[in-house]
């Protein structure tokens, strides 16, 4: 910004956080005190925000927003006026933000401003609320529970007077307030943390997983078979495959897919308590209202609904007959999808290894099914369509026939080679 003797600018927020921890920098944004909205756009800012000024510096591009105040008018997330007049101070502008670690300003000079305490809390691994009017706005339990799975490398935790806070705006009802954009986009940030579920554990502990994932709170408690899951407890089994699956991957889409895996069991009748007969089924059905419900990209749909009903096919892969490893790998439309058909073996190959004392053992499950698609790539559909188009022959038939025979000889040679 040109300089101007009424200005007065200030880097804020999470950059500061950020060098403090000697973490990288991802973002810098930037707080303007005493300048107007024209002031901005005569030095050739554009502004963003609707509901608040924020400006696009022209050159480096990063975000200048004016100081400003805050008044709660009505419920939920965007029940706020807003206040940017140039008498707003530094202070103030810092006392609306959420925690303290995040209401740090450093001025031109390189001179921190921390009215708030904010580096003390950053040397003492806490996240606390700048103030009681953290209570105002709903998404602040979401935006807590990401900080906890972001920092959980760090040793970071909530303190207790602000999970008390968390758990008022629960027990409020204004979480229902939130639109399913702002959950998720929450979430799905959450996801590509290192360890995302200290987000889980975060609104579990505040009450709010109940109210914004009912899919994943339900499975707490439900028990399953000691002999296959000696961890018994459903809930606790989805948070050791979720670690397993972090092992293998950063991807968003594979890490959900593998926290939708065992919905199903959350709605297992009692009376057949602790088995699970047909949670794969339920458990589809599940992953795809969940998916609608959080308005989710296909990907992200069509991955979490296939691992739900087929996770267990896998798991008994070396059991099937030929015919049902052929339906199945059809099923997953492995041939034309072969990337989502390796998610769909990872979340397996977690499932299995997510078990108490089972985390080191082998899969071999996933390296089979992924040889048993390779002999059917092997297959010259070009070549089986011409021939039966000249034997006037029904040339789906004939594909399945060449392909089935292809699994055939992969399974005789595989049991042939494996030891007994």
């Amino acid at each position: 910004m040109t300089k101007n003797s009424h200005f007065k600018i200030y880097l804020v927020g999470g950059a500061l956080r950020d060098e403090i921890l000697s973490q990288p920098v991802v973002d810098r944004d930037w707080v303007v005190v005493g300048a107007s909205a024209q002031d901005m756009q005569e030095l050739g800012y554009r502004q963003v925000g609707k509901d608040f000024p924020v400006y696009l510096h022209p050159e480096t591009h990063e975000e200048y927003a004016l100081a400003r105040t805050e008044r709660k008018i009505s419920a939920g997330h965007q029940g706020f006026a807003f206040d940017t007049a140039t008498s707003v101070t530094l202070e103030e502008d810092l006392l609306r933000r959420d925690l303290t670690i995040n209401a740090i300003a450093r001025d031109e000079h390189g001179e921190l401003i921390d009215p708030y305490n904010g580096v003390k809390d950053i040397h003492a691994r806490l996240l606390r609320h700048v103030s009681p009017a953290f209570a105002e706005d709903p998404l602040r339990v979401l935006r807590v529970a990401r900080f906890c799975a972001k920092l959980k490398p760090l040793n970071f935790k909530v303190a207790d007077e602000t999970m008390a806070l968390m758990k008022e705006i629960t027990q409020s009802g204004e979480l229902q307030t939130l639109s399913v954009e702002r959950v998720w986009s929450e979430f799905q940030r959450a996801l590509t943390c290192p360890d995302p579920q200290p987000f889980i554990n975060t609104l579990r502990e505040c009450g709010a997983l109940q109210i914004l994932l009912p899919e994943l709170h339900a499975l707490y408690g439900v028990p399953q078979r000691a002999e296959f899951h000696p961890e018994i407890d459903c809930g606790i089994h989805n948070e050791m495959v979720l670690r397993q699956i972090c092992k293998q991957t950063d991807d968003p889409v594979t890490r959900f897919a593998a926290l939708c895996h065992d919905l199903g069991k959350a709605t297992t009748p009692s009376d057949i308590l602790p088995g699970h007969h047909g949670h794969e089924e339920r458990g589809a059905d599940i992953a795809e209202a969940l998916s609608k419900r959080l308005r989710l990209a296909n990907e992200y749909r069509q991955l979490a609904t296939l691992t739900a009903r087929y996770h267990t096919h896998c798991h008994r892969a070396l059991e099937l007959k030929p015919t049902s490893v052929l339906k199945l790998l059809g099923n997953l439309d492995a041939f034309r999808r072969p990337e989502r058909f390796e998610q769909y073996l990872k979340v397996c190959d977690a499932d299995s290894r997510g078990r108490k004392t089972f985390e080191n053992r082998d899969y071999p499950q996933a390296d089979y099914l992924r040889d048993a698609l390779r002999a059917l790539q092997s297959v010259d559909t070009a070549f089986v369509a011409a021939n039966a188009k000249a034997q006037s022959e029904d040339i789906g038939e004939a594909i399945r026939r060449a392909r089935l025979q292809a699994i055939k000889q992969f399974i005789k040679k595989y049991r042939n080679e494996t030891p007994d």
